[in-house]
């Protein structure tokens, strides 16, 4: 059920519905997410912009999407989950790494670190004991990379968070939680 409403791009400041009308450009369309953080401009902006940052660093569309769907299953996010299953599958991610992501898995060694980092970092609330670390570097992450997940778990806690709170319609196609299947 709905708490926040999504804003119309009518219903907001000029700036704001410049900021809307850029991302019905890029995308082709206005999820409910989007229109959700329009509330606050602040937050819209600052979520744009760390995506738009992140989206340029070594991280791939398809590591990118595997750690948003960890989390988004991780964090009950049906939201999320959904939007990230539709997007990876956009990135090249069939059902079965759709699948192991979900279950915070990877056949790939460098994705699967990848994943088992952001889900400790979820789990733990940023405070991973030093062995998290040491497997991640062994398995090949180095600084930059660690980093840069710890970057994509914020992004994603963010929009996890705002959806829950929100309760926002999905408007991809539904992916059911496995804790709610």
């Amino acid at each position: 059920m709905t708490r926040i409403a999504p804003l119309s791009p009518e219903s907001t400041d000029e700036k704001t519905a410049a900021t809307l009308g850029g991302v019905k450009r890029k995308l082709g369309l206005l999820p409910n997410l989007i229109t959700t953080l329009a509330h606050s401009p602040a937050a819209l902006n600052g979520y744009l912009q760390l995506s738009e940052s992140l989206g340029g660093g070594r991280l791939t569309a398809r590591q990118r999407e595997r750690i948003a769907i960890a989390l988004a299953e991780a964090n009950a996010c049906e939201y999320c989950l959904s939007a990230h299953t539709a997007i990876g599958k956009g990135a090249g991610l069939d059902a079965h790494a759709i699948d192991q992501a979900r279950a915070g898995r990877a056949a790939d060694p460098i994705d699967a670190a990848l994943l088992a980092l952001a889900l400790a970092v979820v789990q733990s609330r940023g405070g991973i004991g030093d062995a998290d670390l040491a497997a991640a570097r062994r398995a090949g992450l180095d600084d930059g990379q660690i980093i840069e997940v710890v970057a994509h778990v914020a992004l994603n806690v963010l929009t996890n968070y705002v959806n829950r709170v929100a309760g926002t319609e999905v408007d991809f196609p539904r992916v059911a939680l496995r804790a709610a299947a």
